[in-house]
């Protein structure tokens, strides 16, 4: 039998220009103190809700894979109710509470139509509590709120929440801590991006000036402000689970595979929206490695702890230190890969580092450079005979 631990980690490092990615609560670029220098940090929450809008936005999957995290679960299951039976928008709206509240005991927030915690679901999981009571849901509504409640007191509303996950639920999970039957571990684990040197924070001033002011009139600014930014290289990391993201899917291996697709491509391509219509941020990696490992996953960050420092280049720099740390764990750790398939391209970062064995240490590591679509392919290769003998289509 098949060992049943098949793991993808996925290394990136990335050149994003002034940004300001993800900031705190002061509206700086967020940072942090790693190998005794301080670094530019975007937090791992940051890059999973860009990944879940890549899987909308830039692969355009179906809405019926997706989910959707919000307040309005009731809002939304009413909407549901009145389009598949055509009752008003009051009484779906009466029935999707008495729905809602007996079996899955979701406490109503400050604000009308609202519930008082975010909720991770899949819009096909709503689709699914209505074909419960589609075929009689006028005859419920046309009983009091007590009988209302007796009737749809033995329907299964929070089993629907517990199968067929939506993709973006199965990766990564849901934490529901006043119904922990709801609860589903994540698929996947993602680090906060560091950059790999050392960052100072930035202010950029900027003006506004009225249009419709003469020329006789004062020539100062309308409105003056400061937003602050920075520059980096990145090292982002996750790591995908994939026999437990097949669990999540009801041990479904085409699904699975699906799944693991769409994010081996959208968390690589992704990117957060923090003051993107004022710096332009958006770019693509220099280098991707997808490692598949049958032991544990090993995030490559310690080739990054001694900071780089330099004034002519890093990201060329930073990709030998990465292909370095990863044949170091295989040789010193014998954490050696079943498979690694990786974008870069040799001859720049050998034209960055400025010696002849550049391109031989980067093929050690990361194998031949190829194409995203082809790593993709290859790593999807990888994976898909194992998780055939681990997982039974339901």
């Amino acid at each position: 039998m098949t060992d049943p631990r098949t793991y993808i980690d996925i290394h990136i490092l990335q050149t994003v220009p002034p940004s300001n990615l993800n900031r705190d609560d002061a509206g700086s670029p967020k940072q942090a103190v790693y190998g005794g220098s301080r670094r530019a940090r975007v937090s791992s929450q940051a890059w999973k809700r860009a990944t879940r809008k890549a899987f909308e936005h830039e692969l355009h999957l179906p809405a019926d894979q997706l989910g959707t995290r919000t307040k309005r679960v009731s809002t939304l299951l009413a909407t549901r109710i009145a389009e598949r039976t055509g009752l008003d928008g009051e009484a779906a709206t009466r029935l999707s509470n008495a729905l809602l509240t007996h079996d899955l005991d979701i406490k109503p927030g400050k604000k009308a139509a609202e519930s008082a915690y975010l909720l991770f679901f899949g819009r096909n999981q709503l689709d699914a509590i209505v074909d419960l009571v589609a075929d009689r849901a006028s005859e419920l509504t046309a009983l009091a709120d007590d009988a209302l409640a007796k009737a749809v007191a033995d329907l299964p509303v929070r089993a629907q929440l517990t199968v067929k996950h939506p993709i973006d639920v199965a990766l990564f999970g849901r934490m529901v801590a006043d119904i922990p039957a709801l609860n589903v571990d994540a698929a996947t684990q993602v680090a906060h991006a560091l950059s790999v040197h050392p960052v100072e924070i930035e202010f950029d001033y900027y003006t506004a000036v009225d249009d419709e002011k003469t020329a006789e009139e004062d020539a100062g600014a309308a409105m003056i402000g400061t937003v602050e930014f920075t520059s980096a290289t990145l090292y982002r990391f996750a790591t995908l689970d994939v026999h437990h993201l097949a669990d999540n899917l009801d041990k479904d291996p085409d699904a699975t595979i699906n799944a693991t697709r769409a994010f081996l491509r959208a968390f690589v391509t992704s990117m957060p929206t923090g003051h993107q219509n004022t710096f332009a941020h958006r770019t693509i990696p220099s280098v991707v490695s997808y490692v598949v490992r049958t032991d544990q996953p090993v995030n490559l960050v310690s080739a990054f702890e001694s900071p780089i420092r330099s004034r002519d280049g890093i990201a060329g720099k930073a990709a030998v230190r990465l292909a370095e740390e990863l044949h170091r764990t295989s040789t010193t750790w014998g954490l050696t890969p079943l498979a690694v398939a990786s974008v870069y391209d040799p001859a720049t970062a050998a034209a960055a580092n400025g010696h002849h064995d550049t391109a031989a240490t980067l093929t050690q590591a990361f194998g031949a450079a190829r194409s995203l679509d082809e790593a993709i392919d290859a790593t999807i290769a990888a994976v898909r005979p194992r998780l055939g003998q681990v997982a039974t289509p339901r």
